[in-house]
């Protein structure tokens, strides 16, 4: 991955062995030792404290340190997330970690959270936006196809706003059910020798645009 210019950003399992670099005198033979001390996540050396905070009686400690493990052939941007409770001194924490040794731990851990926005967004983008259905192979046809995918992604986001604002449960698949029938609308009054007054083509919009709706919109949304 980082072959590629990527980096990778996740999460590792809460008893994954995890070293710190080796640190002593070579003894001049054999290959030189990669892995020193086991590192103790509970009882991290404070130099690698970065942030501490309390809050309901719950104290949350993050540590940030470039570690090893033996799953992966080079270090790791580790940030752990320790928090004990003030009153039965129970503890849990969280490993993230990161290819990027340069990533601070704030970032990091801003960046993790946002693994499922970024998972509910590839699922829209298959679903009602044709990404999991493209066939182009080509290098430019594949980026236009995904690109076009997630900016419907985001456009839908912001067009949803409108009718959620009056009918919460308002969808994905109302939206799109909205403007076909808002288009077919649109082209069966081009065909009319006359079109109707302003107020009753508004009307007329308005009962076709809700044909095939899950959840209608309570009043129109889109202007002719």
């Amino acid at each position: 991955m980082t072959q590629t210019g990527l980096q990778l950003i996740s999460k590792l399992r809460q008893d994954a062995a995890l070293y710190f670099s080796y640190a002593g005198t070579y003894k001049g033979k054999g290959p030189y030792p990669k892995y020193g001390e086991k590192v103790v996540v509970r009882k991290m050396d404070p130099k690698y404290l970065k942030e501490s905070t309390i809050e309901k009686n719950i104290r949350t400690d993050i540590y940030q340190a470039e570690l090893l493990n033996k799953e992966f052939a080079l270090p790791l941007n580790v940030v752990i997330v320790l928090k004990t409770n003030l009153d039965t001194q129970a503890q849990a924490h969280v490993l993230l970690f990161s290819t990027d040794l340069e990533l601070n731990y704030d970032k990091l851990i801003q960046f993790y959270s946002l693994r499922f926005q970024i998972e509910f967004n590839f699922r829209d983008a298959k679903q009602y936006w044709g990404l999991e259905d493209f066939m182009n192979i080509e290098k430019i046809a594949v980026t236009n196809a995904a690109n076009l995918a997630f900016f419907l992604v985001n456009l839908s986001q912001v067009l949803l706003r409108r009718f959620q604002h009056n009918n919460p449960d308002f969808s994905v698949l109302d939206l799109k059910a909205h403007y076909h029938r808002y288009r077919y609308a649109v082209e069966t009054i081009k065909m009319l020798p006359q079109k109707p007054d302003a107020i009753l083509l508004a009307d007329i919009f308005e009962q076709i645009a809700r044909w095939g709706m899950f959840h209608p919109a309570l009043e129109p949304s889109v202007s002719t």
